[in-house]
């Protein structure tokens, strides 16, 4: 009798562990799948310029030679190879403005389908640029490029968030900085002379981002719609069911879609809200005030003034040029181990400590190299010490703040809330690349060696933000995370609407029903 117990015991036991595998992988095909054709295409497209700069700047010069018999004006190149860099981020901020229309009729998926259209049209653009003689070619499918990452930077997070559970969602939510980190390594790699960083082939640079876009084109399709938008916008409960199954990999999924029910049953009344109404809801007042802080560290810390300009950077650190693009894909490398070090302890450790940590470290570091550039010609090991100091600052941003700002922007709304939270927060995020992408040469000219206190500051300064105001919301619900902020914000979301579009309204409700409003507290986990 105790050893049929027992191996019934185990039976149960290992049919559990199998259960568990089928869901996680499952979840991370969806994951995976999603991010190869969108945050990798976002990190690629922020390295793959870096490699080939000499030969774009000869192309520009052969084309405006060709069209008005001189040479360009060196203050012209240099503007439009700065247009050519920053309209990335302008395309990103019109992606993002993009997101609530498109997402409120197609969902997360088809989205993100959709999308995969401006990245192949954009390929195709860039690598035919050099063929047509038109640089202007290569300036308007950057454009198109940001369009495309300001949507997938909105669209994706949202789709990790809505299909993950509460145990593993900021694990899952860690796989769009690991494809960005690996998007980065990936341009730098290919950038090398010996692949495709010559003048010959570095069109196709650009024409590899249409492989990862026909990859997520052709293998998407067959994976489902989150669960939240089908019973949220579509009302569709037995698609939810089949998508929950889907991803969980078990048939019984009552338990979930009860979850999403009772939210469901508490916004039945409410539309999405709008942008201004998020800005003035008293009820998520800390939440955006946060997210705005955590996206402009995450573009302002400095790093994407390392991934502009690694070239010119290591070659202040006194790298011979024949060894800087070697060098330059040391720092890919460690984005990519650093990013998915964070993904296997996020659980574990929480965000709040991976973002102090990560911002205090990078304020360290950047304080440190400070000294090593001012005083590089004092002694041989100095240039090196400044390149130890630039991989430490790449880790301590991969670890934390790389990916962790994307889970928040998730984790602080609710459904009808999250589409104009995502807005806001990639508002802020490519606004704040392109003033990095366009300011740091001149902030580099200015204070030289100095420069890097710029970033120290913003860094200390978000971490102590961080530890003051941001509370861990490490497998919390968001009615928990939001009593967390209820007293910071002085405003307590009513359980009937639990919305920022109730208090944007004037019309009056009828008050509820004392025993409904405890059943509804117990549903939602609030003590």
């Amino acid at each position: 009798m105790k050893l049929s117990e027992k191996d019934s015991a185990q039976s149960k036991e290992s049919d559990l562990v199998k259960e568990k595998l089928d869901w996680s992988c499952l979840l991370l095909v969806a994951s995976f799948v999603g991010a190869f054709g969108s945050s990798f295409l976002y990190g690629y497209n922020l390295s793959v310029v870096n490699a080939p700069t000499p030969y774009i700047k000869a192309f520009y010069n052969e084309s405006w030679e060709r069209r008005h018999g001189h040479p360009i004006d060196p203050d012209t190149l240099t503007l439009l190879w700065s247009v050519t860099v920053s309209i990335f981020a302008i395309g990103g901020l019109v992606g993002t403005l993009m997101v609530k229309l498109i997402g409120k009729v197609l969902g997360r998926k088809y989205t993100l389908l959709v999308n995969n259209g401006f990245a192949i049209s954009a390929a195709l653009l860039m690598a035919c640029s050099l063929q047509a003689g038109a640089f202007e070619m290569l300036i308007v499918g950057r454009f198109i490029m940001g369009v495309d990452g300001g949507i997938s930077l909105s669209v994706l997070p949202m789709y990790l968030n809505e299909i993950s559970p509460k145990e593993i969602r900021g694990a899952l939510g860690q796989v769009t900085a690991i494809f960005i980190c690996i998007g980065v390594f990936t341009g730098q790699l290919l950038g090398l002379p010996e692949l495709l960083g010559k003048e010959s082939t570095w069109p196709y640079l650009f024409g590899v981002i249409a492989v990862p876009a026909l990859v997520q084109l052709v293998s998407l399709p067959f994976l489902p719609e989150s669960p939240h938008f089908l019973l949220f916008e579509k009302h569709d409960q037995a698609g939810a069911e089949k998508a929950f199954q889907t991803f969980l990999g078990k048939e019984d999924v009552s338990r979930e879609v009860e979850e999403v029910l009772a939210e469901s049953r508490v916004q039945r009344n409410i539309q999405l809200v709008s942008v201004l109404e998020l800005l003035r809801s008293p009820f998520v007042r800390w939440q955006v005030i946060t997210v705005i802080v955590t996206m402009a560290c995450y573009q302002l810390c400095g790093l994407n003034a390392i991934w502009f300009y690694t070239n010119s950077i290591f070659g202040k650190a006194g790298i011979s040029p024949d060894k800087i693009p070697y060098i330059t894909l040391s720092t890919g490398g460690i984005e990519t181990l650093a990013a998915i070090f964070s993904g296997l302890v996020i659980e574990r450790l929480g965000r709040r400590p991976l973002l102090i940590s990560g911002f205090g470290l990078m304020a360290l570091f950047f304080g440190i190299i400070t000294i090593t550039l001012t005083f590089q010609d004092c002694a041989p090991w100095i240039p090196y010490l400044s390149i130890v100091c630039i991989l430490a600052i790449i880790a301590s941003f991969c670890s934390g703040p790389g990916g962790i700002p994307f889970i928040l922007t998730g984790e602080f709304f609710q459904q009808s809330q999250r589409p104009a939270a995502f807005i806001i927060a990639g508002t802020v995020n490519w606004l704040s690349n392109f003033a990095v992408g366009l300011l740091f040469p001149f902030i580099q000219k200015s204070l030289d060696t100095y420069c890097f206190l710029v970033f120290a500051t913003i860094c200390l300064t978000g971490a102590v933000y961080f530890y003051f105001v941001l509370p861990e919301t490490k497998n919390r619900t968001f009615a928990e995370i939001s009593q967390a902020f209820a007293k910071r914000n002085k405003a307590i979301p009513p359980e009937n609407t639990n919305s920022a579009a109730s208090d944007a309204k004037v019309t009056r409700r009828p008050k509820p029903d004392p025993a409904s409003t405890l059943d509804n507290c117990a549903k939602n986990g609030i003590v």
